[in-house]
């Protein structure tokens, strides 16, 4: 994966042995074994908990691991991390200059853990590869129809849309992002990236003045239990003289960066919703290519954000790609995402057009939904966030973006230090309006999230005594689906044998408190059944059975946990979802 002549035989040694691992991955399907909690048994394994130099298990194993230089590392191989490696390979090109960038993603290719809606606008794109049609790019289906819709239980009620205002998508593209993704990377490549997919940065690496020196990739060969196998492996260290973080929203990396150098302390705290989506082969008769339809209301009330969208793609079949999203700053412990999704389904002016279809896909990921007010600091030394790693899902969209790269090119080639600054003016315009493309802006809460002054979307729950539980509709596998089956078709898979990725701070939490004040919200909040609260073997209590071959990557669970002590960190490189185009 690394190109061997480049390296030394122990990199090559570290190499085979993560293709042994990975090999050892089954067909994707949806699991039951699990960790399990009772009066207190330990449920987390990870070493970022329970540090390896004080377990006697780990003595004696090598731990020195194999470095690399680069000029610039980035962290996440999505539209933000392609897209500034593309931009600094052709202003290296551009000056007949030599420039090592590596891109390190996670997913087992580029653009398997890729998910969005996606309607995209193609001016960064126009400006990053102006002869994007020639090249190939995957935007088969230019908007031409508009509708934007409040919903009832039984109907819809048609809302105008005027030019200038934004949910008017003509001249945007309704995009499967992970195919562009794809395309994004194979571009990167032509101008000499060098990509590694299948490789999680794991953790960050700092010099001794506390600058950012590079990354370190995870471990493998890592048993259930926390302890060494015969294949262990340590993972590599990328050191470059810029790191750039582009690992999406609520990045696991970007979260010790906030801690570290104290990113978040002039902005307000980012807000999240979780986003779940489907694609559908449905009925000719009911395709309208380049249709973008978006909604507001039923399910919800009127005090939860959210909304939807249903999207006519135009590729060679009759496909739509539909998806619902919640803000996760909801208070009723009992809401699930998934299951208001199922139910939205049902609606009459859905179930027209996805009446004799067939479901081929299912996934699900957080997403921003903070504006200008929400981003924090993106600089620091030796590095930067991208993407909507920081802020908002701009991606590639703004020239803020080619500003920010542009320095970083200048400080690599005037061998001047990479300096901190704050956001500049050019994108101010553009996240201040990012909340009023939501399709939930004629709620109450939009409002709110707009507002200074909003607070963690993990402090919104309301202890379940104080709300109504909610009753939704058994699916009827037709248009509405079980969880595990939804699962199954994210192709989502990780290693069996290793420590479940979704770590606890304090393993009596959930049950003392998550499940005694909330009902176990995490039950209802993951869209992937990580969470489940069983019975004890006893009968004398419930414990939590934590499901991480499930994962789907979403972070949901890290960002609404009313305690907050769950941490999602990376699992083995290549685990996860499989999503093709999503």
């Amino acid at each position: 994966m690394f190109p061997a002549c480049r390296y030394s035989l122990q990199a090559r040694k570290c190499i085979r042995a993560l293709k042994v691992v990975q090999a050892e991955h089954v067909a994707p399907q949806v699991y039951s074994t699990r960790c399990s909690s009772s009066t207190v048994p330990r449920i987390t394994t990870h070493y970022t908990v329970y540090p390896r130099d004080k377990d006697p298990r780990w003595e004696g194993v090598e731990m020195e691991r194999f470095a690399d230089e680069a000029d610039v590392v980035i962290v996440g191989g999505g539209p933000a991390g392609l897209s500034a490696a593309i931009r600094l390979k052709q202003l290296a090109n551009q000056h007949e200059k030599e420039l090592r960038v590596c891109v390190v993603e996670k997913a087992s290719q580029i653009g398997a853990h890729t998910l969005s809606g996606a309607c995209l606008e193609a001016t960064a794109l126009n400006e990053l590869i102006p002869d994007w049609k020639e090249r190939g790019a995957p935007l088969n289906t230019p908007v031409t129809e508009d509708k934007f819709s409040i919903l009832t239980e039984k109907y819809r009620i048609p809302v105008p849309i005027l030019p200038g205002l934004p949910m008017n998508n003509h001249g945007n593209y309704l995009v499967r992002l992970g195919n562009f993704v794809r395309w994004l990377g194979e571009q990167a490549e032509e101008l000499g990236v060098e990509l590694y997919p299948g490789y999680a940065a794991a953790e960050v690496l700092f010099h001794e003045d506390g600058s950012v020196k590079g990354i370190a990739t995870n471990d493998v060969g890592i048993g259930k239990d926390g302890s060494p196998k015969d294949v262990f492996e340590r993972g590599m260290e990328l050191h470059a003289k810029v790191t750039l973080f582009g690992e999406g929203c609520h990045g696991h990396l970007a979260k010790q960066l906030y801690k570290q150098f104290n990113l978040r302390e002039n902005c307000e705290p980012q807000t999240y919703a979780i986003g779940l989506k489907e694609l559908w082969v449905i009925d000719e008769k009911k395709w309208r290519p380049g249709r973008a339809e978006h909604s507001v209301g039923w399910p919800l009330n009127r005090n939860t954000y959210g909304g939807s969208f249903l999207y006519h793609l135009n590729e060679g079949e009759p496909l739509v790609a539909l998806g619902f999203v919640v803000g996760l700053d909801y208070t009723n412990p009992y809401l699930s995402p998934f299951r208001e999704f199922q139910r939205w389904k049902h609606h009459p002016s859905l179930m027209s057009t996805l009446e004799g279809g067939n479901r081929i896909a299912y996934g699900a990921r957080a997403l921003n939904e903070g504006g200008f007010q929400s981003i924090p600091k993106l600089t620091f030394p030796g590095g930067m966030l991208i993407g909507c790693s920081p802020h908002t899902h701009t991606h590639n969209k703004s020239a803020f973006f080619t500003f920010l790269l542009t320095i970083v090119y200048s400080a690599l080639f005037s061998f001047q230090s990479f300096v901190s600054f704050h956001s500049p003016a050019p994108i101010c315009k553009e996240l201040t309006v990012a909340s009023q493309r939501a399709p939930s802006c004629l709620s109450r809460q939009f409002l709110d999230r707009i507002s200074f002054g909003v607070g963690l979307d993990s402090a919104q729950l309301k202890p379940a005594k104080d709300c109504a539980p909610i009753e939704y509709p058994k699916p009827d596998g037709k248009i509405s689906f079980d969880l595990l089956s939804s699962v199954a078709l994210s192709g989502t898979n990780h290693e069996h044998d290793q420590p479940p990725h979704l770590t606890l701070k304090d393993d009596s939490v959930p049950v003392a408190q998550n499940l005694a004040v909330y009902d176990g919200p995490e039950q209802r909040f993951c869209p992937a059944g990580v969470y489940e609260y069983v019975p004890l073997e006893t009968g004398d209590g419930m414990r939590l059975q934590i499901n991480a071959q499930n994962c789907v990557h979403c972070k949901t669970c890290d960002i609404k946990d009313p305690s907050q002590n769950i941490n999602w960190v990376v699992p083995e490189g290549s685990g996860g979802p499989a999503y093709n185009g999503m």
